[in-house]
């Protein structure tokens, strides 16, 4: 499975594409942090943030694309900020017909780290030993990114087989039975 992994943010969006599966090593294919200037207005941004999570797609052709969940923070400009970049990837997406799922950042945290309320050197660290890098990757966007995409490998792929089990079973009923 390879999942682009995407940390929102107007000014800055975390990008990190890792190949893998459940109970197997992880690979990292890349990663990077989309910029915008500040200077720009905000239509602006938004197209630029819009080709930029375009033209990964294109590139890096994932199965599915994790997003991190919006939060509320007191700074109600960065949460629409954060909120509108993360619509504009969920857009972007959605139009390749690709899965998206939506992970909070303490699911991310405690998937990574085994600690909902681990600190970003703690998440970097865990990425980098997780996909056997020699340095974490920074910002700390580009861990974020790639944290995102390691847990809905290793969430999201176990939910997917959950999801199948549960469809099989359904099909398998004899059509008279009822539950």
């Amino acid at each position: 499975m390879r999942v682009l992994g995407i940390d929102p943010g107007l000014t800055r969006m975390g990008m990190g594409v890792v190949d893998g599966s459940m109970g197997r090593p992880l690979t990292l294919v890349d990663v990077n942090v989309l910029r915008t200037s500040a200077d720009l207005p905000v239509p602006q941004r938004l197209v630029t943030i819009e080709r930029g999570v375009e033209a990964w797609l294109e590139e890096y052709a994932p199965d599915a694309v994790a997003i991190e969940r919006v939060f509320a923070r007191s700074d109600v400009s960065t949460v629409m900020g954060t909120a509108q970049a993360s619509g504009v990837a969920m857009v972007v997406a959605a139009r390749r017909g690709l899965p998206i799922a939506l992970h909070t950042p303490s699911e991310v945290k405690a998937a990574v780290s085994g600690n909902g309320r681990a600190d970003k050197a703690q998440v970097g660290a865990m990425v980098t030993r997780i996909l056997r890098l020699d340095a974490m990757p920074k910002p700390a966007d580009a861990a974020d990114a790639l944290a995102l995409a390691i847990t809905h490998i290793w969430r999201g792929g176990a939910q997917a087989r959950i999801d199948a089990a549960v469809a099989a079973s359904r099909n398998a009923r004899p059509s008279g039975s009822r539950r």
